[in-house]
């Protein structure tokens, strides 16, 4: 359908352009390959007549003759003996890009690869028939190499195959354009912006330019754009892709510019395609977000489990390397270099500085309750002391004890032992206060943090 459609248009534009005059395409000159308008009854041709047409059409557009194979060759050179208007004109080279997959996103390499489907047509008048005139035969195939190719290249290219055996024919239209379709496997370079991933969106560049010719010869444009609309090549892409891996193919956009090569003293013609995919974050936020999370939730709850300190220690440190593990993660995945770090690397960062606060602010609480218990077993030990004292020499204690209450008042021996009762406890008061003070702080600053990366990472992806 698309092929007949595209067909219909090449035809449409050149005989417009022999009663309009459109400057688009070139004007009929040759009275014996126009189109004359006038009905044949060749429509009606049995497969005798048929076979009968190709062979005259093939010597016709001179295939067997190789005296004819420099024009054929050299269609720019040549198109002007056919049509004045290219003794002046740049000739339209039209190329279309269909993406089919995606096949590699590689992030270390800022690269990407995909299989497009690569349709090029150009003017050649030498090859121009009237279809009444051979059995309605509107199309051609015939040898590659007997005719002269655009020389179109892709300025981002690192590497280029064939995705399937390249086809040895090009196809013919009556209405004097030859067609090309390749599918090629591309490797391209592309500048990715990883500051949001994995919810991230990226854009990558494939640049068409001619290689030799300049554009006073050579002009690049899009033929889907002239048939059909600016979203026919993405709607068909979505129709052909063949993939349902980690990307989405979301947008498929074309602009033509023109440079100055300072090297080679010219100016060129580019056709500009912008590829548009978007991730999907699934798989990302199963393995490494929700862990990370789940960790920092484990922190949390340790706070409120009644344990020994030091099994809350080892627990955190576990922690701290599990994280720890998931930075290896996506450093092996993300580029060393960059303009801002990946907030999925601030998220674990931070995420390992909170459960690395918490672990000294667990030490430094089990030291203060440490301390309390040593002093509090010292004054126990001292009263147990002068108790055994008491027993072994009862004359004494009560000697003692006369003295004592000559020499101090009763409130103050009260205020003595209230004191000596409420020293061994105040380190153990200052750990409560300074674990439930942390503890507020803590959740708040994890609600903070967790807010405003949420919302300039995912939200502002969308």
């Amino acid at each position: 359908m698309f092929l007949h459609r595209l067909i219909c248009f090449l035809a449409s534009m050149s005989f417009t352009a022999s009663n309009i005059k459109n400057p688009f395409l070139p004007l009929e000159t040759s009275s014996s390959t126009s189109f004359t308008g006038r009905m044949s009854d060749a429509e009606d041709c049995d497969s005798t007549q048929y076979g009968e047409a190709k062979i005259k059409l093939w010597k016709h557009l001179g295939l067997e003759d190789n005296i004819t194979q420099n024009e054929r060759m050299w269609s720019l050179m040549y198109n002007y003996k056919y049509n004045s208007y290219y003794g002046n004109k740049p000739a339209n080279t039209y190329v279309d890009i269909y993406v089919s997959s995606i096949i590699n996103v590689d992030e270390k390499a800022q690269s990407l690869t995909t299989q497009v489907k690569m349709i090029t047509a150009w003017p050649n008048l030498k090859m121009k028939w009237n279809p009444d005139d051979f059995c309605q035969i509107e199309t051609f195939a015939a040898p590659k190499n007997m005719f002269w190719t655009p020389d179109i290249g892709i300025m981002e290219s690192i590497k280029t195959e064939f995705g399937t055996k390249e086809s040895p024919y090009v196809l013919l239209l009556h209405s004097g354009f030859t067609l090309s379709t390749d599918v090629l496997s591309l490797t391209t370079a592309c500048k990715m912006d990883l500051n949001r991933f994995p919810f991230d969106t990226q854009t990558c560049q494939i640049t068409l330019q001619s290689t030799v010719y300049s554009d006073k010869e050579i002009q690049i444009d899009t033929l889907s754009d002239e048939i059909f609309n600016k979203t026919h090549i993405i709607i068909k892409s979505k129709e052909l892709f063949q993939t349902q891996g980690e990307w989405d193919l979301i947008d498929i956009t074309n602009s033509n510019h023109t440079i100055d090569d300072d090297l080679e003293w010219r100016k060129t013609h580019q056709l500009i395609y912008k590829i548009t995919i978007k991730r999907r974050p699934v798989l990302y936020v199963i393995n490494i977000i929700i862990p990370v999370s789940f960790f920092l939730v484990l922190d949390l709850i340790s706070f409120f489990v009644d344990s020994n300190a030091s099994d809350k220690v080892t627990f955190k440190v576990t922690l701290l390397l599990s994280i720890s593990v998931m930075l290896l993660i996506i450093n092996n995945t993300l580029p060393s270099t960059g303009k801002d770090i990946p907030l999925i690397g601030v998220f674990c960062g931070v995420v390992f500085f909170l459960i690395g606060i918490s672990m000294m602010e667990t030490i430094f609480v089990n030291y203060l309750k440490i301390k309390g218990a040593e002093k509090r077993s010292v004054e126990t030990t001292a009263d147990v002391n002068g108790q055994d004292v008491g027993v072994r020499d009862p004359s004494d204690s009560v000697r003692d004890q006369n003295e004592e209450q000559s020499c101090t008042p009763d409130h103050l021996k009260q205020i003595f032992a209230e004191c000596r009762q409420k020293t061994p406890l105040s380190w153990t008061r200052v750990a409560r206060i300074i674990n439930v003070t942390f503890l507020v702080l803590y959740i708040i600053t994890i609600i903070v943090f967790m807010s405003v990366l949420w919302k300039q990472w995912y939200i502002s992806s969308e």
